[in-house]
């Protein structure tokens, strides 16, 4: 060995070719999400210039959403910088009075009785701030500056409790940690329901409270390329989970499977196993509604990407019939299970139900009705093999109108273009062909090129008269030659 290694180097490595190694394929890379699981976006907004002044404007917000310890740190040292501001006003009001150095004499009245240094003035501010009231230190009458700054006093205390106070309130009851009761399935599946393939996903709620007007919305995140060639990054789109139908408004007394059809209108629609693990997306799933007990908002949010995307599985029931109530079993919550599902996306399914099948060819009852019929060749030449089935008499009979509409349909330039319904020009050749006088015909058709100059086939008046001479040139046919009986029958078959 360690003479293999002089040879080829320290990175020779020896490896094992039994049968009962198997291959380890590398584990794949990681991508960030849009939205963790625990429904935080982890989008961070940089280089925002001047427009950080912002944030000053709306400053009540900005102190909610503040972290607590941020909160916390605002608060201790907003109170704190307004007591040493106010206790030194209160020791420069007594500075300047002289107070501080009459404090003792019996016989002087200062603007606030027993205060003679800082601390005296900080002890006093407290009292009043907080409505303590010891009674020893007061404030006299004969100070009128004292009363006008106890008023400030008083007005921005109020002031800065309601702000604080209100802020660090608003902050503890945010139904922020309410979405913590609710629960979403750690992965999504896809499976059959009902016939149609379906990506689901499960969601439930672990308190008794109920969510009012609970409601849910899946985006799918995805970056995808415009036929302009713009590059759309983590472009949004909806998925429908029952908007139409109001099955997006949930009734969470119990684990509710969330149903995405995928049909044409789905972003999913040429999503088939194989494509699914090369694919690059995210779900973000968002749960809101109305706290029960507090009235507030409470919005919940999760994603799966593509990884957490099971094709083929189903998720495995919750619930359980107990004796006067129903159970809900939570260990059983994110559990699925592999069912039969079809390996191909829809589009590919809906294309394999749309080829014709071999063994299916147009029949005469299809082309019997003349307002449903489609004139072709094809439809003449299945007619030609249902007729050769008939006595040999019927067949001279009917070979003449039979050779006069292959004639007609051949000669036409457009007739592997389109069809021809019953008011074109096949079906107009076809009562021709039914007149056994051809003056009849001529006039016919001159009455039609004079009644509508523009038809759905565009043909002149010459060509008409070429069609009409060719039309006489076949000669005279065999079934004018009939008796009244046959040739009634005769056109009663072909009509």
């Amino acid at each position: 060995m360690s003479a293999l290694r002089r040879k080829f180097g320290e990175d020779y490595q020896v490896v094992n070719t039994s049968r009962g190694t198997t291959y380890t394929p590398p584990a794949k890379k990681k991508r960030q999400r849009f939205v963790d699981k625990n429904g935080r976006c982890n989008v961070q907004h940089g280089n925002l210039g001047g427009e950080t002044s912002r944030y000053l404007s709306d400053l009540f917000t900005t102190l909610v959403d503040l972290k607590w310890r941020w909160n916390l740190l605002i608060f201790i040292l907003t109170y704190t910088i307004a007591w040493l501001v106010m206790a030194s006003m209160w020791w420069v009001i007594a500075y300047i009075r002289g107070d501080l150095y009459r404090a003792h004499d019996a016989s002087y009245t200062p603007c606030v009785a027993n205060v003679y240094n800082f601390p005296s003035a900080f002890l006093f501010f407290i009292e009043t701030e907080a409505t303590i009231g010891y009674g020893y230190r007061y404030i006299t009458e004969k100070c009128p500056e004292g009363i006008i700054l106890f008023l400030f006093q008083s007005l921005l205390g109020s002031i800065v409790d309601a702000f604080l106070i209100g802020c660090m309130f608003i902050k503890m009851s945010q139904p922020k940690k309410r979405a913590e009761t609710l629960m979403f399935s750690h992965n999504a599946v896809i499976s059959q329901r009902d016939g149609k393939l379906c990506l689901m996903f499960r969601v439930g709620n672990l308190r008794n409270s109920h969510m009012v007007s609970a409601q849910i919305r899946c985006k799918l995140i995805k970056s995808r390329q415009t036929p302009e060639g713009e590059f759309l990054p983590l472009d949004q789109c909806e998925l429908d989970v029952g908007f139409g139908t109001g099955a997006d408004q949930l009734f969470l007394v119990s684990p509710l499977t969330i149903c995405h059809e995928i049909n044409p209108k789905s972003p999913f629609f040429d999503l088939s196993q194989r494509s699914l693990a090369s694919e690059q997306f995210e779900i973000v799933v968002i749960l809101e509604g109305i706290v029960e007990t507090t009235g507030m908002t409470c919005q919940a949010r999760t994603s799966y990407t593509e990884d957490e995307v099971l094709w083929g599985h189903r998720f495995l029931p919750v619930m359980s019939l107990e004796e006067g109530f129903f159970r809900v079993d939570y260990s059983q919550f994110h559990i699925t299970f592999e069912v039969p599902s079809p390996p191909y996306s829809v589009k590919e399914q809906e294309e394999k139900m749309a080829l014709p099948s071999p063994l299916t060819t147009p029949s005469l009852g299809n082309c019997k009705n003349r307002r449903d019929r489609l004139f072709s060749v094809d439809c003449i030449d299945t007619i030609e093999e249902q007729a050769n089935k008939l006595p040999s008499k019927l067949q001279r009979m009917s070979s003449g109108k039979e050779d006069l509409q292959k004639k007609v349909l051949r000669m036409s330039p457009h007739n592997s273009e389109k069809t021809c319904s019953t008011g074109d020009l096949p079906l107009k050749l076809q009562r021709i062909s039914s007149v056994p006088n051809h003056r009849d015909v001529e006039e016919r058709l001159h009455l039609k090129a004079l009644k509508g100059n523009s038809e759905p086939m565009t043909q002149s008046t010459g060509d008409l008269q070429q069609k009409i001479q060719i039309i006489q040139s076949v000669g005279s046919r065999p079934e004018d030659n009939l008796p009244p009986k046959l040739r009634k029958m005769n056109s009663d078959r072909l009509t």
